[in-house]
């Protein structure tokens, strides 16, 4: 998993329609997080550009094979596709890492490997879902019939550029669609490489398109007539435009994955107080503190308080910023200046309101670039202040204590956001219990963050997101049903 030179890596072109790869379009410079270099540009797609990518794939769809073949030959193109990628990660992880906030060990070991697997996991969907017989009386036969939806449009995050297209394209494509992606301007290139991966694994020109853009790119993508679904990974803002862009064009259905605040319970009946501290830790810093389901809040009974926050500490002060293609860094980058600023005045603003800095709380300079903001841990907090309240997006972690199951509890409720939480405690029926009562799409009792069990589910409740990315529901969500009732008498 070695460190590579950045000026090295070769970049594809910037959109991808029909099998064919070509720079189009008003020019942006992309930026390296790790530096603040601008090391290309990217072309953006204007509205003729939109129409052509999904015009394009809406006659893929209904001219080539790929809904109507064997459900069986989907998923072998699909499994191929896998397989091409995991092959091509020499190339495919110093694209990925370059532009974005990924380490190139965590790509290589992590983000290739995991997309690749939720290809196949959703390809194996392809032939062993569909329609049923439904009971009727003796002279009637009843059955639903599921059909693809058409063509899906798709917009992913850049915090995990690869892994997020994946939980985009693979349902849909495995379920019949055609898709077309629009990734984060600020990560383009790598989903350009997944698509050309796609044609050599022999699945039809057309049936995945990537055209880059903003948010106006994305709003006219989610209000082309041809697109009949929409799905976003994102914020809870922009989510709420998507629906609204969806609603006003055709009210097409939408998966939005969105914000989140999480809570971490902590009990102080835990066997092993270090292992928490390594959990809680990896949950806010993973990728900095960039993830939806981040572990931001932390809740922690009064009587282990001290101990672990200073357990915590210890990890936090362990962690190496430094460029994506080192091979030795495990802090990541913010993913802007401007996004390094907010979280800077986030955490001003709270101490300035009465919070307590424990530890961090400042940018780090690595080789003379500030890009880098230093693990926090803040207390004497409450859901008044925005440090508490507001999504982050940054390695910051917010310390409240409680005394009472009830407590922990009234903590842990967010007035908005709903995502995901964390129990750790060795009493299962208080783990159950907490399991039970947290308004939270996703609860890890003794763990914090996904695993490679594709089968389960994730999404969140209330402003957090509607409708599920992973498991069945995300392969039944890129389907429509039909229902037929046949009279035999007849």
């Amino acid at each position: 998993m070695g460190s590579f030179n950045p000026a090295n890596v070769s970049l594809p072109y910037s959109h991808y329609i029909g099998g064919e790869s070509f720079d189009s379009g008003t020019k942006m410079a992309v930026l390296r997080p790790s530096d603040g270099q601008a090391y290309a540009d990217v072309a953006l797609a204007d509205l003729d550009l939109v129409d052509r990518a999904v015009d394009n794939a809406w006659q893929a769809y209904k001219q080539s094979d790929w809904a109507k073949k064997s459900p069986r030959d989907r998923a072998k193109a699909m499994l191929r596709w896998a397989d091409l990628i995991v092959a091509d990660k020499e190339n495919l992880a110093p694209l990925e890492a370059l532009g974005s906030t990924r380490p190139i060990a965590a790509v290589k070991q992590w983000d290739i490997p995991f997309c690749a697997e939720g290809i196949r996991f959703f390809a194996e969907y392809a032939d062993k879902l569909g329609g049923e017989v439904i009971p009727t009386d003796h002279g009637h036969l009843g059955m639903t019939i599921t059909e693809p939806y058409g063509v899906i449009g798709a917009i992913a995050p850049w915090n995990f550029p690869l892994v997020m297209a994946s939980w985009k394209i693979a349902p849909a494509m495995a379920a019949g669609n055609a898709v077309v992606l629009k990734p984060s301007e600020m990560t383009p290139f790598s989903v350009v490489r997944l698509a050309e991966l796609a044609i050599a694994a022999g699945i039809p020109a057309g049936i995945f398109n990537v055209i880059q853009g903003d948010g106006k790119v994305g709003d006219a993508l989610c209000r082309h007539p041809l697109i009949s679904k929409v799905t976003f990974t994102g914020s809870t803002k922009t989510g709420a435009l998507i629906m609204s862009a969806c609603a006003q064009s055709g009210t097409k259905p939408v998966t939005l994955e969105l914000g989140g605040k999480s809570p971490q319970l902590v009990f102080d009946d835990v066997k092993d107080l270090d292992k928490v501290a390594q959990r809680i830790a990896a949950a806010i810093t993973t990728n900095s503190g960039q993830v939806c389901v981040a572990g931001s809040r932390l809740l922690v009974q009064e009587g282990i308080a001290e101990q672990l926050v200073s357990r915590i500490t210890e990890r936090f002060d362990d962690m190496v910023a430094g460029p994506t293609w080192q091979t030795s860094s495990t802090l990541s980058p913010i993913i802007s200046s401007r996004e390094l600023a907010r979280i800077e005045g986030v955490v001003q603003g709270a101490i300035k309101q009465g919070g307590e800095l424990l530890t961090g709380g400042q940018s780090v300079a690595v080789d003379g670039a500030n890009s880098f903001y230093k693990p926090t841990i803040l207390q004497q907090v409450d859901m008044s202040m925005d440090v508490v309240r507001e999504e982050i997006f940054g390695p910051v972690l917010c310390v409240e204590t409680f005394a009472t199951d009830e407590d922990a509890l009234q903590l842990a409720s967010h007035p908005s956001y709903g995502l995901s939480a964390g129990v750790h405690t060795a009493d299962l029926n208080r783990a159950m219990r907490m399991v039970r009562e947290l308004e939270a799409g996703t609860v890890w009792v003794n763990r914090y963050g996904r695993s490679w069990d594709f089968a389960i589910p994730t999404g969140g409740f209330k402003s957090s997101g509607i409708g599920k990315d992973l498991g069945r529901y995300a392969y039944e969500a890129n389907q429509k049903t039909k229902s037929v009732l046949i009279d035999l008498g007849a």
